[in-house]
């Protein structure tokens, strides 16, 4: 059989470093990683209930989180950073305040930063939220794995690979369909891999959609 690692794992401290940056003595490690859940949950929900756009892609490609001893620095990586500033000027205040009452156990100050991505569809977790709401509004699979890998070429990168497992467009047996356009080199270490596993709730049951997106070699 084919043994997988995920590629973010297998490529740490080359080219690939932590979402979340903290020390934490043993007995707290386990209280730290709910308390990163928690403030990560927290900020996709807000966005997911305060969202004004037809395709429903959130755009957050990643959450970087920073521990100090009085400071947690919050960082949001998104591809369409309008879709919280906009409507209302105090978005991040108001986040910052829910986020925090989220911890109520919590010591020190929160601060949320928002920093845009240039190319969006260049990123797996947004990409998949495309595929996503593609799917819950049954449009064929083919055609939304077609349409994402011709937004990830316009992003300029070298290779894309897609794939989506459950019941597909409904049928009685699972199975898994994929598609790659490019160079994916997922033994190479040197290989700058973004990737992302996402799970899509449909009419038909849970679909898992994955995506590997090979930005560049160094």
């Amino acid at each position: 059989m084919g043994q997988k690692i995920n590629p973010l794992g297998f490529r740490l401290g080359t080219t690939q470093s932590h979402h979340s940056l903290w020390f934490a003595q043993p007995k707290n490690y386990s209280e730290s990683l709910q308390e990163d859940e928690k403030i990560r949950d927290c900020i996709k929900n807000y966005v997911q209930k305060n969202m004004r756009i037809s395709s429903g892609v959130e755009g957050i490609a990643r959450i970087k989180i920073q521990k100090r001893i009085d400071l947690i620095q919050v960082i949001i990586y998104m591809g369409f950073p309008k879709l919280l500033i906009e409507g209302k000027p105090r978005r991040i205040e108001e986040l910052q305040i829910k986020v925090q009452k989220k911890l109520n156990c919590m010591n020190g100050k929160l601060n949320i930063a928002i920093t845009r991505i240039a190319n969006p569809y260049g990123h797996p977790n947004i990409l998949a939220e495309f595929i996503a709401g593609q799917l819950k509004n049954r449009v064929s699979f083919r055609k939304a794995m077609k349409k994402a890998i011709e937004l990830t070429e316009q992003a300029g990168t070298k290779g894309v690979q897609v794939q989506i497992a459950g019941r597909i467009d409904g049928k009685e047996i699972a199975r898994v369909e994929w598609i790659r356009e490019g160079r994916v080199p997922l033994q190479t270490i040197r290989a700058k891999i973004d990737y992302c596993s996402y799970t899509v709730r449909t009419i038909y049951g849970v679909l898992g959609i994955k995506i590997w997106i090979f930005v560049n070699e160094e």
